[in-house]
């Protein structure tokens, strides 16, 4: 009888162990499951440093550096939550800010949309959507400019005439393909999509993307190109929903396929470029306003597995998927320097490591 009861009480225990140990674990997994905030709310939720086991102390002197870098905001998200959000040098949460050339991966996005609903594909040629002309390039040269070239900065056009887009501006260099060069011809893109939607890029851009996650903001001509102005969250909402592969809870926004092509090498000249994206850890890199290929990663500091959305004057959103991470830093330049030549992204990642690891 003893025996029975030992053994009827060691089976209980077992049973209870289990039961525990598959609580434990769906917590766990439930856990790691990315949290995103709720549409047209104020609700953002937290976790903390603590929680994450990051070195607290070293907190002070991220924010330090960053307001001395002439930053208005900053975001660190952890699987969709918000762990450090700071607002400084007049700046608040409710004001809007200029994303600048981050602002392109928002055009990357809906690109990725349209070509899903059938409506573009980037292999056409641009001209198919807009008609020939739309450059001073002999025509048999315009005709071999795809969408996938503007995403990926090969449209073989002259970069060095300025933010002008018009067709007197868009002069032939080399043939499509075949030359790397940082050119707002991108923003053609948005034109693509406006004809062939049949709309206006704002209505489009508006419907496919901004009202299903959430943003504000608005496009804005400044110096003759549309330029996206949000709030800091918005630009953290865009993030999220990159980090979590073009999908929103159980929504798919963006084409998972698509996002995985525009978050990788796009072409065989600038390793560090994807379609409107900057990528990190690849062995060599091009920068705009140059030809010269560097070695080593773009942002050495940086985790390898990083990619960026990089703007004028040190508009940032970086992607981590290794560490869950998605941090935002809007604000004025934090060096009177172009990128080429600014130390802050490779400074601004050294705090950012002393913090989590």
């Amino acid at each position: 009888m003893k025996t029975i009861n030992t053994t009827i009480f060691i089976l209980l225990n077992l049973f209870f162990m289990a039961c525990s140990t598959d609580k434990a674990s769906s917590e766990e997994f439930i856990d790691t499951e990315i949290y995103f905030p709720p549409l047209n709310s104020s609700i953002w939720e937290t976790t903390s440093i603590q929680d994450l086991n990051w070195n607290e102390e070293n907190l002070p002197s991220l924010l330090n550096f960053l307001e001395e870098k002439n930053t208005k905001s900053f975001i660190i998200l952890f699987n969709g939550k918000i762990v450090v959000e700071a607002y400084m040098n007049d700046h608040d949460a409710s004001k809007n800010w200029y994303w600048a050339s981050a602002g392109k991966t928002l055009t990357t996005a809906v690109t990725g949309i349209a070509q899903e609903e059938g409506i573009i594909d980037i292999n056409h040629r641009v001209s198919d959507y807009l008609g020939e002309g739309w450059t001073s390039a002999p025509i048999e040269k315009e005709n071999l400019i795809t969408s996938k070239n503007l995403l990926a900065m090969t449209s073989g056009l002259n970069e060095s005439l300025g933010e002008d887009v018009s067709p007197g501006n868009l002069q032939y260099v080399a043939d499509a393909g075949n030359r790397w060069a940082y050119h707002n011809v991108y923003v053609k893109l948005q034109d693509v999509i406006s004809e062939a939607s049949n709309t206006s890029w704002d209505s489009y851009f508006n419907t496919r993307l901004k009202d299903k996650i959430g943003m504000n903001g608005t496009w804005l001509d400044m110096d003759g190109l549309s330029v996206y102005w949000s709030n800091t969250r918005s630009m953290a909402r865009f993030g999220l929903l990159i980090s979590a592969g073009g999908n929103w809870e159980n929504l798919q926004i963006i084409p998972a396929a698509f996002l995985n092509d525009a978050v990788n090498t796009s072409q065989d000249i600038n390793k560090a470029y994807g379609y409107l994206w900057w990528l990190n850890g690849k062995d060599t890199y091009q920068l705009p306003q140059s030809q010269f290929k560097f070695n080593g990663s773009l942002i050495p500091n940086a985790p390898k597995d990083m990619y960026a959305a990089l703007g004028k004057n040190d508009q940032k959103i970086y992607v981590v998927p290794s560490k869950k991470l998605v941090v935002i830093r809007m604000g004025d330049a934090a060096e009177n320097v172009n990128f080429a030549l600014s130390n802050f992204d490779d400074e601004l990642w050294a705090k950012i490591n002393d913090l989590i690891q």
